[in-house]
């Protein structure tokens, strides 16, 4: 969760999604941010288990690991409970308001 809070970093993870592999050149291109920047951010997501690499003659390609979003996934799901039951009661106030 702490390397997606990042929103930089958040929007890098969500280009190489949209992208399915993609090299730290392309993700550079049109960002707005640095070619270091981004190498930083890279890592962090790597270290994290959200992104892995190919290596592809000199260039790396970067690609998406869904398996590294499990502990969000799990951790959403525990809360997801709590969060269905408040909007349901949202929901119904909402509708006694509205009477």
């Amino acid at each position: 969760m702490r390397s997606l809070a990042d929103p930089t970093r958040r929007a890098v993870f969500e280009r190489i999604v949209a992208a399915e592999e993609i090299t730290v050149a392309e993700l550079t291109r049109g960002s707005g941010v640095s070619q270091p920047a981004v190498s930083q951010h890279l890592r962090s997501l790597r270290e994290a288990g959200l992104v892995a690499e190919r290596r592809q003659g000199r260039s790396v390609r970067y690609r998406a690991a869904p398996q590294g979003l499990a502990p969000l996934v799990d951790w959403l799901g525990h809360y997801g409970t709590f969060w269905r039951e408040r909007f349901a009661g949202l929901r119904e106030l909402l509708q006694e308001i509205d009477r």
